[in-house]
């Protein structure tokens, strides 16, 4: 690298600020010996890589990696790492991205090289911790993995054999692996998945459910010529990486980026056309476009004529004998007469040139519109989920569902592996996570777990909670703490965790499992219009038996004692079945060794045995396809996957089936397989007439038929519903900074260190009218309690709004174990009578320990906790808690201080029973609990769900 030395520096040198530079003839890379500072390591230098460590700069200390891939886990998105161990020490020295998975590309956002805090986390939990006296006392025990997997196993087969089965639940936030607990809890018996998915994803799901039999999109954003955004997908939303990546692409060949937003996010700031609607109306300025692409006839009239149920549309609401397709457009036109871009203007706030000018837009896109809805609108508002189903309408007017530049249905992106596991469904239903009220609910009713408890509804004997952190994370929290310090209601609760976090604070047991580059997952996700997979894997292991060691389980090469939970799941099984009495041990037997229990490598390597197209590429490698995932650490199976509705049924299909003339339905028996489409017998939509519905019977048999096509259902905090006078605002709290990891940040000083506070976003003209100003503490009044917080001006909001994010105002009592020092707080907490008082008595100060950057903390803010003061709102058709919240903010009263919270529980219960009379419970038709083609976690037999 050859550079001349400037003389500014010349001039440095005899001042002697800086060391002296060598000549340039001795010049060389700080990088590498190429001098290339744009290319990766190359793959067949992996096991052998050196560098000059930037550390030791101007020094040329060269130091010798292993290069190791794995996938990260700090969000949803599955991007590749590749971990660089140093030879001297064994130890992780840093993240990088795999340039060969590709979702991610070797491309990383700052959560991912993060990860090294987390691996050396001072504070992190390295040995398995067991309670001492009371449930949230504080006092802790350290144990060994026997002690822990022989205790919690009895209690399981206990469980089992008293024919409790239901009481045993594994409840899980970020699950990281495809379908792995499916079949351990199968294995088991058990109905006990619960997942965080009705606090996260639940309106969007069924949403788009209705129209196509997917639960979620898969925009094909690379090759898109528009792209609709509804909330902050570029920034910080669903598949983050991958997604911004090719956006940004896209907007530099030309695509036009349309960004709903009340917020004016770092997404809207790269948009061409920013819409600020007022929160909860976005259905409304979707209809009203809609409706101007119908009324200039600038709709694929050859899809909607081939992939839509226009005709039992027209047949079941209007009768027609011979329905034509003219008919079926008039008779839209007429469905949406009110949805003019002047109601739209009213309801949104968006001026009605504005909607007609980005409807035209979405419509010269032809079939390369990509659009994105997942949390944000569809989780924050009362009928959200008819925001991701009225997007999907002009996915589908336009012709863009599975086309390229179009949305494509996650299912054909996302890929579902073979397994050992020869387990069978159960006949078991378990009210606590589906109940009778929400048979549309997409999925388990998890966040009204301490309601169903105090209710009576049920038990736990057993508890796993999983990278999830209900207390801080959850609506009503304290409702949580309540309920989890009950051992009535609560058996044994095993926190499966590898720091501290609130909900930890009252478990049984916590176990120490591994973080992204310590434990195995196989991944794969909707990235873009393609289907890989993604191999997590514990590094070090992999580094140790390079060198030849002997390494049986994670833990021995993991820190201290951490493990991971594939093995711990493992060998818990087979300790809860030790002579095979419950069937349960046969499931854990070595497909390779007879009677042998099966090991992590058996497990993959049947796995990747039966990916197309990976042993074909491994073996042109003279390797194995483990051998291939653990050298490249993911694979591409196919590049692009589009129009897969149009795929020929096979000719022995064809052989068994029939053609419904009158609904060109092909059945085999009863059950539809495919549809006749332009005399072509192809597979179609995953939807009961195998086409895109607009016309949902689902919802006319399950007593919503108001909503049997895309409706706009007026949110529960609809702009009528304020008196702005008094001080009434929409509070938004759900967007995302693209720094933070939803509740799993604290322990990454990166992160941290880049974002710590919250403050409650304001539009000056707010502050103005309401005589505040910045900085001022105020009390953001809920429906049972309140938060007090600073106030900060932006005009980065729309007038009429509030904001405050996620992810801040962890806390930690005295008694409780100190950890995650960039990020906790420490609180002090009162109950008195159904009343729970938190305030902070410290924030974020320095600190010593084996970290020397802890005693450089500068920032002092934690954040405030705003979620532990909502109740809960659960939609009463997709069963998603409805997130925005009607506050008041009113100045702060004397005595209060920054973060304080004060929480009603009794209240809490009183909202909870509002909302529940909202629903119009099960059966439905036959005396189901559910439509048989839902999806849901965990399916058991389809006699279970009958109402017996």
């Amino acid at each position: 690298m050859k550079t001349k030395t400037t003389l500014i520096e010349k001039m440095a040198e005899k001042l002697k600020i800086i060391p002296a530079i060598e000549k340039q003839e001795e010049r060389e890379s700080f990088l590498n010996d190429d001098g290339n500072l744009t290319h990766y390591p190359p793959i067949e230098k992996w096991d052998d890589w050196s560098e000059y460590d930037a550390s030791e700069l101007p020094k040329k200390k060269k130091k010798k990696y292993r290069l190791v891939p794995t996938v990260c886990f700090n969000c949803e998105a599955g991007c590749g790492l590749v971990a660089y161990i140093d030879k001297a020490t064994n130890q992780v020295r840093k993240l990088e991205g795999n340039p060969y998975h590709p979702g991610s590309r070797g491309r990383n956002c700052a959560k991912g090289p993060a990860t090294i805090n987390q691996i050396n986390d001072p504070e992190r939990i390295l040995y398995p911790l067991k309670r001492v006296g009371k449930r949230g006392e504080g006092k802790w025990q350290r144990v060994s993995w026997d002690e822990v997997l022989n205790d919690v196993a009895e209690k399981i087969r206990k469980t089992i054999k008293a024919d409790k089965k239901n009481e045993v639940v594994y409840h899980v936030g970020r699950p990281g692996h495809e379908g792995f607990m499916d079949n351990i809890l199968k294995a088991w018996g058990v109905d006990g998945h619960n997942s965080h998915t009705n606090i996260c994803s639940a309106g969007a799901r069924l949403g788009y459910m209705l129209w196509g039999g997917s639960d979620r999109p898969s925009p094909d954003y690379g090759s898109a010529k528009v792209i609709l955004l509804i909330s902050a997908h570029l920034e910080s939303g669903h598949y983050f990486n991958p997604h911004a990546q090719r956006i940004i692409e896209a907007k530099n060949q030309g695509a036009k980026i349309i960004v709903m937003d009340t917020r004016l996010s770092n997404t809207a700031s790269r948009a061409d056309h920013w819409l600020p609607t007022y929160p909860g109306t976005e259905a409304a300025a979707l209809l009203a476009m809609a409706r101007v692409i119908l009324q200039e006839e600038l709709y694929n009239e050859e899809y909607l004529k081939n992939w839509v149920n226009w005709q039992a549309y027209l047949k079941e609401v209007h009768r027609k004998k011979n329905p034509q397709f003219r008919d079926f457009i008039a008779s839209l036109l007429h469905h949406y007469r009110k949805y003019t871009p002047e109601y739209a203007e009213k309801e949104t706030g968006i001026p009605k040139a504005k909607i007609i000018e980005v409807a035209r837009l979405i419509a010269k896109a032809k079939t390369s519109f990509a659009s994105h809805n997942w949390r944000s609108a569809a989780s924050g508002n009362l009928g959200g989920w008819q925001v991701s189903r009225t997007l999907h309408f002009l996915t589908v007017l336009t012709g863009s569902v599975g086309t390229k530049g179009g949305t494509l249905p996650n299912s054909w992106n996302k890929f579902h592996p073979e397994t050992f596991f020869k387990t069978s469904p159960f006949d078991l239903w378990n009210e606590l996570h589906f109940p009778n009220e929400y048979p549309l609910a997409h999925f388990e009713m998890s966040f009204l777990l301490p309601h169903f408890l105090k209710e009576n509804r049920g038990k736990l004997s057993v508890y796993f909670t999983r990278v999830f952190n209900p207390v801080w994370t959850y609506p009503d929290g304290f409702s949580w703490i309540e309920a989890l310090r009950d051992e009535e209601k609560i058996g044994l609760h095993v926190a499966l965790t590898p720091t501290w976090n609130e909900t930890a604070y009252y478990a049984d047991y916590v176990l120490p499992m591994g973080h992204s580059p310590e434990r195995h997952d196989l991944v794969s996700y909707e990235t873009h219009a393609g289907l890989w997979i993604g191999f997590r894997q514990p590094v070090l292991k992999v580094h140790a038996r390079k060198n030849k060691a002997k390494i049986n389980f994670t833990y021995e090469a993991n820190p201290g004692e951490v493990w991971e939970e594939d093995e711990f799941w493992f060998e818990l099984s087979w300790r809860i079945d030790p002579d095979g009495e419950l069937g349960i041990k046969k499931h854990f037997l070595s497909p390779y060794r007879k009677n042998q229990k099966v090991t992590i490598d058996e497990y993959y390597r049947y796995i990747f045995d039966r990916v197309p197209g990976l042993k074909e590429k491994a073996k042109a490698e003279k390797i194995t396809p483990l051998d291939y995932m653990k050298k490249y650490g993911a694979f591409e199976i196919t590049r692009e996957v589009y129009r897969k509705q149009e795929e020929l049924l096979s000719k022995e299909e064809l052989k068994q089936s029939k053609v419904d003339r009158r609904t060109s339905e092909i059945k085999i028996k009863d059950k539809v397989i495919g549809v006749e489409v332009a005399g072509e017998k192809v597979r179609g939509y995953p939807t009961p007439s195998r086409k895109q519905e607009i016309y949902s019977q689902t919802m006319v048999d399950w007593k919503w038929g108001e909503y049997a096509l895309p409706e706009y259902i007026k949110s529960h905090i609809h702009w009528e519903n304020m008196d702005y006078e008094k001080g009434d605002f929409p509070l938004i709290p759900t967007y995302r900074l693209p720094t933070l990891i939803h509740s799993r940040s604290a322990n990454s000083k990166w992160l941290m260190e880049i974002s710590n506070r919250n403050p409650l976003w304001m539009h000056p003209s707010d502050i103005s009218r309401l005589g505040f100003h910045q900085d001022e503490l105020v009390r953001v009044m809920t429906e049972i309690g309140y938060f007090v917080i600073k106030i900060w001006p932006t005009e980065g909001i729309r007038p009429g709004t509030v904001c405050c994010s996620h992810h801040l105002g962890r806390w930690r009592r005295e008694s409780d174990p100190h950890s995650n020092l960039w990020g906790m707080n420490t609180v002090q907490i009162k109950e008195q009578a159904g009343k729970w008082f938190l305030r902070k008595t410290a924030g974020i100060s320095p600190a010593k320990t084996d970290d020397l950057d802890s005693s450089r903390i500068f920032w002092e803010d934690g954040g405030v906790h705003q979620n532990i003061t909502f109740p809960v709102h659960p939609d009463p058709i997709s069963g998603m808690h409805c997130w925005h919240q009607k506050v008041r903010v009113v100045k702060a009263e004397k005595g209060d201080r920054y973060g304080d919270i004060m929480v009603d529980t009794k209240k809490s219960m009183g909202v909870y029973k509002k909302w529940l009379k909202k629903t119009r419970p099960a059966p439905g038709p036959k005396n189901l609990r559910r439509p048989l083609w839902f999806k849901r976690p965990l399916r058991p037999l389809e006699k279970s769900f009958y109402l017996k």
